[in-house]
């Protein structure tokens, strides 16, 4: 089980998350919540989506984003056709219809996933992770953005190039002793938005990343 997501709306807390095995499609993405967050005080939701060898996307990294008009969303996904995206129930966390929108695509290669959708002024920042991770010092995770002014896309970079044909925005990647960023996430605080993500050290030791981020006069993110 990794890459967890946790969320306090309404109340409550929920984490969804995901199963699988490394490299595998057999895959699924669950949900507990908890009115505390404490340890032991957390309740199976059961299953949102899952995956199997013969789909052509993957069940892993969720990531839930409420839109501006208070609707639910899950982005996910990891290599194969890349990141997509459902619709959630507000009144319980669970999938609402069946329909699946595809957010973004590699092009040449299937090294996208980790997405993480958040909303600053009047467009939605989609942030993922090209490259490959889990190699310690040898990761080249790198993170990158597209935005778009609806939460479902289309999403393009800085160039205008489509995120569902290979397009994206590096905002970090490997620099001196930081190998392999990202499985970025974005939280709001009172001085900047903060960047959150993993990266490797020289000798392979996994650490946590943080950075403030600031805008350009175009609005596009930086690190800082």
């Amino acid at each position: 089980m990794w890459a967890p997501d946790i969320s306090y709306r309404n109340g409550r807390y929920y984490l969804y998350y995901s199963a699988s095995t490394f490299g595998s499609r057999n895959s699924a993405i669950f949900l507990a919540t908890s009115t505390t967050g404490a340890s032991g005080s957390w309740a199976n939701q059961g299953m949102i989506i899952s995956t199997t060898s013969s789909s052509n996307y993957n069940a892993i990294d969720p990531n839930l984003v409420v839109d501006a008009q208070g609707r639910w969303w899950l982005s996910f996904g990891s290599f194969w056709t890349g990141i997509k995206l459902i619709q959630l129930d507000p009144a319980t966390g669970k999938r609402l219809g069946t329909s699946i929108t595809g957010l973004a695509q590699r092009t040449g290669t299937t090294a996208i996933e980790a997405p993480f959708i958040f909303r600053h002024g009047s467009y939605y920042y989609l942030w993922v992770s090209f490259d490959a991770c889990c190699q310690g010092a040898s990761s080249t995770y790198r993170i990158m953005v597209g935005r778009s002014s609806s939460v479902t896309g289309p999403y393009v970079d800085r160039n205008g190039v489509a995120m569902t044909s290979g397009g994206g925005t590096q905002v970090l990647a490997g620099h001196g002793s930081v190998h392999g960023p990202g499985h970025q996430a974005v939280v709001p605080d009172s001085d900047a938005e903060v960047l959150y993500y993993h990266y490797y050290a020289d000798n392979g030791a996994p650490l946590l990343g943080i950075n403030l981020l600031g805008y350009d006069s175009a609005g596009w993110p930086f690190v800082y």
